[in-house]
């Protein structure tokens, strides 16, 4: 499978304990991928292609803002130690259905970014950070003469009201800024 079968879920940041459990940072918003036991896979940061890895159980650690799972045939801190850094996948395929209005981040991420009342393309979506109501990083497109080597960047709200228009498929999200929203 190429990289865009993929989803990535999670990062491995830590063994936890002695007993080979490790420590997640997710990248998704469906707890079941951490606690539900099955088939995942690994991207160790060098290899070409994921390793399937089976998830026996896993935990969410309240206020540290990650989950504890255990993995089949890591049994010890330091065969967890050896999956630091690494990537934790899912198929593509098992993305879950979404509700309207409900986007997954990988695919907003790349967005070009146009305002709504003029149709003028204004920057792409780099980035999204988790907040209150997330918030879309778009770097500007800018003026050569002025800043070359140092695009501006605007921190977007994710809310209706700012971004009414967002069409995947097509690649691109309209919005509607509040004066100084996109001044620095």
């Amino acid at each position: 499978m190429a990289a865009a079968d993929w989803v990535e879920i999670g990062r491995i940041v830590a063994p936890q304990g002695l007993k080979g459990e490790v420590r997640v940072y997710p990248s998704s918003d469906f707890p079941q991928r951490f606690l539900e036991p099955g088939p995942r896979w690994i991207q160790r940061p060098k290899a070409s292609t994921p390793e399937p890895v089976h998830l026996l159980c896993g935990r969410w650690i309240d206020g540290k803002g990650l989950y504890v799972l255990q993995l089949a045939g890591i049994g010890d801190r330091t065969q967890a130690e050896a999956l630091r850094g690494c990537t934790l996948l899912v198929p593509a395929s098992d993305r879950p259905r979404l509700e309207a209005g409900d986007f997954y981040v990988a695919d907003l991420v790349g967005l070009r970014v146009i305002l709504q009342e003029t149709g003028q393309e204004i920057g792409l979506v780099t980035d999204i950070y988790e907040a209150g109501n997330d918030l879309l990083e778009v770097t500007l497109h800018s003026n050569p003469e002025k800043s070359p080597k140092n695009p501006k960047t605007a921190l977007i709200p994710f809310v209706e009201s700012i971004v009414p228009v967002v069409d995947v498929e097509q690649g691109f999200l309209k919005i509607n800024p509040p004066v100084g929203l996109l001044e620095g």
